[in-house]
């Protein structure tokens, strides 16, 4: 590692603030990315017949635990579960008392493991399209549902988890590319002035007046709503973001003596600006990132919460939220969407500062 990166890395360090937030923000993405594992209505390992499957993976037809059917096994079904654990044995189906008694005499007792079979459930037996038998819903918190259940009597803490994980992952994914595009923009505009950064100045004017939201309108009533079509829309729009602050700081350094050096010297004009120019202009980039990545979170949510951004049937934090402001005697819904979006915002914004202040060669920390 060079001296400079060193120095960057201490003094992020040195910011406990960043430094914690990053800690506990790449815990909770790490566990959203394993989602399957902690909120799902299908098991993690199925144990039939001394064969070990993993539906959480795979899918299985109900036949191949002994059932009749051919469509996915419903392992929440009590005679599902009593195949499994009874090896597929036939007083399953036929003798409802005899299953009871086959149950007791080989120790099964709420589908726990029992001698010829067994079933590890995740920590939260529901996944985030569940519909579950709770009555009346929403239906608030207990002991099953640790954050209640949304207006079609799905588990809010198992669409809270997916809904986070697909936010970053939009997020991140926006983020970069647009970003990338943006600083090749403005790097170009300002590094080579004149009628170049005229041009695309003008152009970049015409294209942050047209309205997103109509194409995205347009769009998606031709295309159909998608997760990788609002993707490319957002980056389509708001790569524009870094470009006025990348440029601003090519045009002030492109005639710094170290410059006017290398291209005395014939260096290439690619690697001047990405080499030497871009690594002083990362400070005001990095500045504006907060603002970038969390606006893509905000985008999604707003999107999702207009009914214009995710598919129906995917989990959103945006729709959780607009379920809150539709149900308003169920303030566990607003009141989860609402510190979803605070502690998730938050974090990005206090790891990003510390990013900023540790490319800062004015910021050090001790």
């Amino acid at each position: 590692m060079s001296p400079l990166a060193a120095r960057r890395l201490r003094n992020f360090r040195a910011n406990r603030r960043a430094f914690w937030s990053l800690i506990l923000f790449s815990v909770l993405f790490v566990l959203s990315l394993f989602a399957e594992l902690i909120a799902n209505d299908r098991p993690i390992v199925v144990s039939y017949r001394g064969g070990l499957y993993f539906p959480v993976y795979k899918f299985y037809p109900e036949t191949t635990f002994g059932g009749d059917f051919r469509t996915e096994a419903i392992y929440k079904d009590p005679s599902v579960e009593c195949l499994i654990v009874t090896g597929g044995r036939e007083e399953c189906w036929d003798d409802p008392e005899a299953t009871e008694r086959e149950a007791q005499d080989t120790g099964m007792v709420g589908g726990a493991a029992i001698e010829k079979g067994w079933l590890l459930w995740p920590p939260i037996p529901y996944s985030y399209r569940t519909i579950n038998n709770v009555g009346a819903a929403p239906s608030a918190p207990d002991a099953r549902h640790w954050l209640g259940t949304d207006d079609t009597a799905r588990d809010v803490l198992a669409r809270v988890i997916y809904g986070f994980r697909i936010s970053v992952f939009f997020a991140l994914v926006v983020t970069v590319i647009s970003s990338a595009i943006g600083i090749a923009a403005g790097a170009v505009q300002g590094y080579f002035g004149g009628r170049t950064d005229l041009i695309v100045q003008r152009l970049m004017e015409i294209w942050s007046s047209t309205p997103s939201l109509y194409v995205i309108i347009i769009l998606f009533a031709i295309l159909g709503r998608s997760f990788w079509l609002l993707v490319f829309i957002v980056i389509l729009f708001g790569w524009p973001a870094l470009t006025g602050v990348v440029r601003a700081e090519f045009l002030r350094a492109r005639n710094f003596e170290y410059v006017r050096a290398a291209r005395a010297l014939g260096v290439a004009d690619r690697v001047i600006m990405f080499r030497h120019i871009l690594p002083n202009a990362m400070v005001a980039t990095l500045t504006m990132l907060p603002f970038v990545i969390t606006g893509a979170i905000s985008t999604l949510a707003s999107l999702d919460y207009l009914g214009y951004g995710l598919p129906s049937s995917a989990p959103s934090l945006g729709e959780l939220a607009l379920q809150g402001k539709q149900n308003l005697q169920a303030p566990w819904l607003a009141f989860t969407a609402f510190f979803t979006f605070s502690i998730m915002l938050s974090l990005l914004v206090f790891i990003f500062e510390g990013v900023r202040d540790a490319f800062d060669p004015r910021k050090v920390f001790r």
